[in-house]
């Protein structure tokens, strides 16, 4: 969970209340030697041409204000595909949590949820003990990966808003909402924090930058995000 707000000091302020604290907005940090850590693997997959130009045309500018960019691979993320294709988290305990009343009211669902929910229902209790032992394991290896980096960097989503009646076509939905959501997702999975900033010139379709912290590292993350926000809005 986390807010949408106009800018990264909102964002902050709002995300320490949630968390039960004190609305305290940290300082920016210094961006000269800030060293961010841009994946080349699966999350660029699919990137359309509006997005890639916001996307480098923001690497480009947090260079130039002194940030060190390193671009680098990332195996843990060609392996989440494996590692979810059972349903994942979401359908195994979605279902858990819905099947009384998918039983008694599924007709009420929309169609499309209530399918990505019933993947849980053939999700066995080993499958689910795999999916954790799997989720701790590539934790451990992407924490090492990154220890050296103040932040990881990647478009929050790869391509710009489709217009909706393309997507009527079942297996095009299919195809552009897993696109969407395939970034954000990876954070989710390996239990880490993120923020998206806008980077597109005025004018453009909207496009997210996201900058993903450490587990637990909020308020160092809003730090860095202020800083980034003043070069890449």
């Amino acid at each position: 969970m986390g807010p949408l707000a106009p800018s990264v000091a909102c964002c902050a302020a709002i995300d320490a209340i949630l968390a039960g604290g004190a609305p305290v907005v940290p300082d920016a940090v210094s961006l000269d030697g800030l060293r961010l850590a841009v994946p080349e693997n699966l999350v660029l997959d699919g990137m359309d041409a509006i997005v890639a130009a916001a996307f480098e045309r923001a690497i480009s500018a947090l260079s130039q204000a002194g940030v060190r960019i390193t671009r680098i691979r990332c195996p843990e993320f060609d392996e989440m595909p494996a590692v979810n294709a059972k349903g994942g988290f979401a359908a195994s305990e979605a279902f858990a949590w819905h099947r009384d009343v998918l039983a008694a009211k599924g007709n009420q669902y929309d169609p499309r949820i209530r399918a990505r929910i019933a993947r849980g229902e053939a999700m066995s209790a080993a499958d689910y003990l795999d999916l954790l032992a799997a989720r701790a394991r590539l934790v451990a290896s992407f924490n090492a990966r990154t220890a050296g980096f103040d932040s990881v960097m990647m478009p929050t989503v790869p391509i710009v808003a489709p217009p909706i009646a393309s997507l009527d076509d079942e297996r095009e939905y299919n195809r552009v909402n897993l696109l969407t959501l395939r970034n954000t997702a990876l954070g989710n999975f390996l239990d880490r924090c993120s923020i998206s900033l806008p980077c597109h010139r005025e004018g453009e379709a909207p496009v997210g930058l996201m900058l993903t912290g450490e587990t637990m590292g909020d308020v160092r993350l809003f730090a860095i995000a202020r800083a980034v926000e003043g070069v890449v809005r």
